[in-house]
């Protein structure tokens, strides 16, 4: 799983979040920087108001966490949710001595990216994306 820090790269860099049941996400900024939430059917979902999209915690919270609001909520995409993002993009996955490598063709152009996990390594493949589309 990514941490908050490349998941706050990915959405500076332009990643869009369509909350869907199983996202993962966290709430940084309330005291709540390290607590990871799952959206879910029966206690997480996200509704939708005229004022925008919150995600409701639906009562299972001590602590009464009611709404908060979609864009105070950090989403934490999973492996195959990078994986996906990077499209056609993505030409290889290859472990390292240090690793993980992430291979990418844009535009002609092949760039490697390196991290300690698989998930660093395809976001730090989707920022490059992302930078180069200009979003």
């Amino acid at each position: 799983m990514i941490g908050t820090h490349e998941a706050s790269r990915l959405r500076d860099a332009g990643l869009v979040w369509k909350p869907a049941p199983g996202d993962r996400f966290a709430i940084p900024d309330r005291d709540l920087d390290d607590d990871v939430f799952v959206l879910s059917n029966m206690t997480i979902e996200v509704h939708n108001l005229p004022e925008g999209q919150v995600i409701g915690f639906n009562g299972t919270t001590e602590w009464a966490l009611d709404d908060v609001e979609l864009e105070e909520a950090l989403w934490l995409p999973r492996e195959d949710q990078l994986r996906e993002l990077l499209g056609g993009t993505l030409r290889a996955l290859r472990r390292s001595d240090t690793g993980w490598n992430v291979d990418i063709t844009l535009l002609g152009e092949e760039r490697t990216f390196a991290a300690a996990t698989v998930e660093q390594a395809y976001a730090a493949a989707l920022v490059h994306l992302l930078a180069a589309a200009g979003l």
